[in-house]
């Protein structure tokens, strides 16, 4: 832990976490006393597909990018990681490399818990394994949901759907950012649509009065209008 935060700072910013909210006082502790605030300037890479698992991390400013590129450079992107989610806790479970490469999309600070710390407070706690559990499997319903909308749902819905999901951190209850520091770019790679397409339906939805565009920023102006969107009938599309 650095000395730029105090205990009861960090135990402040850790706690807009729901998950991190919903642990034992004691786990909270042991958690912030493992842990240690890491800073990468924009561009920065944190770890790589293949990297061996260094721990847990907990964005608490900036913009993380996880993705993976080909041989060839072409890049897919998985999600970007806001304030204040958790990632990394995969190879938690299976001892296994890192599965995608993760980067700072801007100058970031991660709270990082490192893998040993992990071990010991797992250890001494196994109980603790459910909430770890918790953790891992939200992020499985999210990548089962996003498989579903792709083989099923039209583009605008997709669209109108991601940015519901990224407005709500990712699931995080009672998050509801108003605007997304997202590229169009990046918003076509996550979710397989053209640069095209994209910029097509978000003009769509500027018209209907369900956001205004920005440079590199989406404004949701009308939460229940872009949901009403989210929720068209494919078959009416």
């Amino acid at each position: 832990m650095t000395a730029s935060f105090s205990s009861n700072e960090l135990a402040a910013l850790l706690g807009r976490s729901a998950w991190f909210r919903s642990a034992p006082p004691a786990m909270q502790a042991q958690l912030i006393e493992a842990g240690r605030v890491e800073r990468l300037a924009a561009g920065q890479r944190l770890f790589t597909r293949g990297d061996s698992d260094d721990g847990l991390y907990c964005v608490l400013d900036g913009l993380m990018r996880i993705g993976a590129a080909s041989s060839a450079g072409k890049e897919a992107l998985l999600a970007v990681i806001e304030p204040v989610n958790w990632f990394g806790e995969i190879a938690l479970f299976d001892n296994r490399p890192r599965t995608h490469d993760a980067y700072a999309e801007r100058d970031s600070e991660l709270f990082h818990v490192p893998r040993a710390a992990l071990a010991v407070l797992l250890e001494r706690t196994p109980a603790y394994w459910h909430l770890f559990g918790l953790l891992l499997t939200q992020k499985l319903r999210l990548a089962f949901d996003a498989i579903e909308e792709t083989a099923l749902l039209p583009a605008a819905q997709r669209v109108a759907r991601r940015l519901l999901l990224m407005a709500g951190g990712y699931g995080e209850p009672g998050a509801l950012r108003r605007v997304l520091k997202v590229p169009q770019e990046d918003l076509a790679l996550m979710l397989a649509l053209s640069r095209q397409t994209i910029n097509q339906v978000l003009k769509q939805f500027e018209t209907q009065g369900a956001l205004k565009l920005g440079y590199a920023e989406i404004e949701i102006t009308d939460v229940q209008k872009l949901g009403a969107l989210a929720e068209l009938n494919p078959a009416a599309d």
